[in-house]
């Protein structure tokens, strides 16, 4: 006698989102030069001089800005590398990630 086989199957329920996005925040302070600020918005987080510049003027206006919104992993990341860079040159510049 051979086994006999049911092609049904039970069906489960995934609830998928959307992954949460993270935002970074650079945070104005008076001795990171604004040099510096605009190096770190080019090389780590891949702006444009033109909005590097920008961001950082909005920065040494207002006090802080949004650099960009990334996953989870990116947004620690760009500030622990942004951070390390900036420790490296003795700058005390502050990063922050929050959830969006």
């Amino acid at each position: 006698m051979a086994k006999e086989q049911t092609a049904v199957r039970d069906r489960t329920r995934t609830n998928l989102r959307e992954p949460r996005r993270y935002k970074v925040i650079i945070y104005n302070d008076d001795f990171t030069t604004m040099e510096f600020v605009v190096l770190v918005l080019t090389s780590v987080f891949f702006k444009s001089a033109e909005e590097a510049e920008a961001l950082m003027l909005a920065v040494h206006k207002s006090g802080s800005a949004v650099v960009g919104i990334y996953s989870y992993d990116m947004a620690i990341s760009k500030v622990r590398k942004a951070t390390m860079m900036a420790r490296e040159e003795n700058f005390p510049l502050r990063l922050e990630c929050k959830p969006e």
